[in-house]
């Protein structure tokens, strides 16, 4: 018997899910409604083309931030492992552990060895996805999403 998974869409509700920032707070589908919110999932912390992607968003921020939104990048990384990765690039915005893959898999974006693969949503105050990036370009992301936010926030 063949299983296929779908992908999300745009027009989905958020998935359920609940994970801990590395500022300590648990962030979930329910805390993110009310505001836009861009989650960007990348495979691995300290790795090249991941930090390319965080520091790419990182460098873009004070823009991003004129739209008024929520940002959290998540991977399978450990808290630990995502606080220093957060430290270390100066990271102006919370990463969200997900060490035991339930965000992951709750957003179909589980790849080889049940790492997180590269994709981002956007998703409005309402908890739907207005958004996908199905392909990231790790090193001009942050002004990817960003124009993508110009044509959806008016």
């Amino acid at each position: 018997m063949l299983i296929m998974i779908m992908n999300l869409s745009v027009g989905d509700l958020t998935p359920e899910f609940e994970g801990l920032a590395t500022d300590g707070k648990i962030v979930s589908n329910e805390t993110i409604k009310g505001k836009w919110t861009v989650l960007f999932f990348y495979p691995k912390a300290f790795t090249p083309g991941c930090t390319n992607e965080v520091c790419s968003i990182r460098d873009n921020f004070s823009n991003l931030k004129k739209y008024d939104i929520n940002i959290y990048g998540i991977s399978r990384d450990d808290f630990e492992t995502q606080k220093k990765f957060k430290e270390k690039y100066s990271l102006p915005y919370e990463l969200i552990s997900d060490k035991d893959g339930k965000i992951v898999k709750a957003f179909k974006v589980e790849g080889p060895f049940g790492m997180a693969q590269k994709k981002t949503f956007i998703i409005n105050p309402e908890g739907k996805i207005a958004y996908i990036f199905d392909k990231v370009n790790t090193k001009n992301h942050g002004n990817e999403v960003e124009e993508v936010l110009k044509k959806l926030i008016q």
